[in-house]
């Protein structure tokens, strides 16, 4: 029975979405201007990478020709050397934002059609009824921040407060959010999730989509730092899911990195969250070893956003790319005859562009295994056709989408 490992490059968006210029992202593209940059010499970092974009086996699993199809160009070096791979196309999202649930839930064959509601950029940004609340059932002396902000950058610029006041860091950014960070040891790993579970049923208010413990250390002397044990407190799906068709029908599903916070834990099966893009394609790899017929591996690489997106670094995101794709090799060596995977993104978020937040963008679809023939699938008018393709292949039910396979 076939079996599925569906991959999501968080943020790798490849250009513009038709609606791009309501969300002011009119001409993002997030893997073209890297290539582009890289091109350039503005990829270069010592010690880190030099010269133009290699991606060989991403451009033979049909990235280039992909983005050729969402932007009419092919991002400099990323043109396939010989026949391509894999089935490659595009993908546009119809959900009303560009953040991670509503781009993985369509993925999943789950289009959000009501709007997130979010925090207006001002300060203070959160509602005063809401800040009393949490301060209140927190038992906190007052909050930090309130404010949109990078995550790294109110650390830095909060931090000591925090560890002398013992008030957490709260903020928002462009997307449907609110974050708290707070030191480890100064405020409390599991004191900061209680919090962010008081502040998850506060926010459902707001329809507010996720609630994020951003949990950091170090000194102010030293510098502080984020560490790996983010967790996100998100909505459930509004409807069945692509891992909710998987439950019904009995099979096994791993879900690795945020895909479990992502979808609320509903129907996620076993959970495994490593920390870092490496660690969790070698969890995802091991599950796919040990996995059953008929089974799903579900894994989030988020480093492309959080780490080089949201800091519009564009080497490190550019070396990112490459540390991915020096592994395809791998995954193709991991699928048995009937398997299929399926490499895309959720949204963009173009390291090039204005300020740190994602970028409406269309998507890659790159589906591949020993039985795929190499062939061009197309714009793709919704993410919900990854889904419904996938679906198609383990033979499970998901009406929403149009299989592509």
């Amino acid at each position: 029975m076939p079996r599925t490992l569906l991959i999501v490059l968080d943020s790798v968006g490849i250009g513009g979405a038709p609606d791009a210029v309501r969300y002011g992202d009119a001409g993002a593209d997030t893997v073209g201007h890297i290539a582009e940059a890289c091109a350039e010499g503005r990829g270069d970092r010592a010690g880190l990478r030099t010269g133009r974009l290699r991606l060989p086996h991403l451009s033979a699993l049909g990235l280039g020709l992909a983005a050729e199809g969402a932007t009419g160009r092919i991002p400099p070096g990323l043109a396939p050397d010989g026949p391509v791979r894999g089935a490659y196309g595009h993908a546009i999202e119809t959900a009303a934002g560009k953040d991670t649930p509503s781009g993985h839930w369509e993925i999943a064959g789950l289009a959000l059609r009501e709007p997130w509601g979010h925090f207006p950029d001002r300060s203070p940004a959160f509602p005063e009824a809401l800040t009393r609340a949490l301060i209140a059932r927190g038992g906190l002396p007052g909050i930090l921040g309130n404010c949109h902000a990078s995550g790294t950058a109110i650390i830095d610029e909060l931090g000591p407060g925090h560890v002398r006041t013992g008030e957490p860091i709260c903020y928002t950014s462009a997307d449907s959010v609110f974050q708290i960070a707070a030191h480890e040891a100064a405020f409390g790993l599991e004191r900061l999730y209680d919090l962010c579970r008081i502040a998850r049923g506060l926010c459902d208010a707001y329809r507010v989509g996720r609630v994020i413990a951003r949990p950091f250390a170090g000194s102010p002397e030293a510098g502080f730092r984020r560490t790996a044990n983010r967790r996100d407190f998100s909505v459930p799906p509004p409807g069945d899911t692509l891992l909710d068709a998987a439950r019904a029908a009995g099979r096994s599903v791993v879900s690795v990195g945020k895909i479990g916070d992502i979808f609320a834990h509903r129907a996620t099966g076993r959970e495994i969250k490593p920390g870092g893009n490496a660690a969790c394609l070698d969890a995802a790899l091991a599950a796919l070893r040990d996995l059953p017929d008929g089974g799903l591996v579900f894994v989030n690489l988020v480093d492309f956003d959080s780490e080089h997106g949201h800091r519009r670094d564009v080497p490190g995101y550019a070396a990112e790319l490459e540390a991915f794709d020096a592994r395809v090799p791998e995954i193709h060596a991991a699928l048995r005859a009937d398997d299929l995977c399926v490499i895309t993104a959720d949204h963009g978020n173009d390291p090039t562009w204005a300020g740190t937040e994602h970028t409406r963008e269309q998507v890659p679809i790159l589906a591949f295994g020993p039985g795929i023939a190499g062939r061009p699938i197309g714009r793709r008018d919704t993410f919900c056709d990854i889904g419904a393709s996938v679906a198609r292949h383990l033979g499970v039910s998901l009406p929403a989408g149009t299989p592509f396979l």
